[in-house]
């Protein structure tokens, strides 16, 4: 699933006529950006939910080849990230005894790979499947050093301890910085609230079960949430050449 249903409001002027995932970083939209990454990973099914200027985002989307893209509906009520992902699980997960695990990201996360061997071992997507333990895990986030984590302006979130369990330090500082990309289970979601609420609800939920697991990001991430982070992020793809 992909988060789009935000109003962009910290993103204004570049999202007086249009919604966030469509302002452009060289030239590329953030959402297709985040679904290159996507169908680069091999996965072929997106539920992406809109609000904000929906049907400009969904017709830019119904023009994407290669990808089943699957539409959840918040024009009337915005629910959030927990809510929005509550209401989209219908069309994340299959019917049947065993309900499987599906990723979840923002559709302004902007994140280059790590530079290793090979694509494969060093795809942030690929690598969050392979790190994925079901039986120990009902979440795990993609975390980034705070110290690198580009044109971010907080103080952290979270302690990554030994053994992979993620503590999260509200109000920081902390040594990691969340991504906005996961794995999570459906079973996070039974008895979590009616309407509006945040994923941190269901993190700290994961974490007081001993459930939440982090995995840290080889490569770089870049927070584009304002006019001054779209600048950003085309100075250093710039930068590293890869525009």
């Amino acid at each position: 699933m992909v988060l789009a249903a935000g109003k962009g409001l910290r993103m204004r002027p570049l999202t007086n006529r249009r919604p966030k995932p469509l302002v452009a970083v060289a030239g590329r939209s953030l959402i297709d950006r985040a679904l290159d990454r996507v169908k680069d990973a091999g996965i072929s099914k997106v539920v992406v939910n809109l609000h904000y200027r929906g049907e400009m985002l969904r017709r830019h989307l119904d023009k994407r080849q290669g990808l089943d893209c699957l539409y959840s509906d918040e024009s009337k009520s915005l629910l959030e990230t927990g809510g929005g992902v509550k209401k989209a699980l219908k069309k994340l997960v299959d019917s049947g005894p065993r309900p499987k695990p599906f990723l979840v990201l923002n559709s302004d996360a902007l994140w280059l790979d790590g530079f290793g061997k090979g694509v494969a071992s060093d795809n942030a997507l690929a690598r969050l499947a392979a790190a994925w333990d079901g039986r120990r895990m009902d979440a795990l986030l993609l975390m980034q050093p705070t110290s690198k984590a580009l044109g971010h302006k907080g103080t952290g979130d979270y302690r990554l301890q030994r053994d992979a369990r993620l503590m999260r330090v509200p109000g920081g500082p902390a040594p990691y910085v969340f991504t906005g990309i996961q794995i999570l289970h459906p079973r996070l979601f039974e008895q979590s609230p009616r309407g509006a609420f945040s994923l941190v609800h269901l993190y700290d939920k994961a974490q007081k079960a001993g459930r939440l697991f982090g995995l840290k990001h080889t490569g770089v991430w870049m927070d584009v949430g304002t006019p001054a982070g779209v600048t950003m992020a085309e100075d250093e793809l710039k930068a590293l050449g890869r525009l």
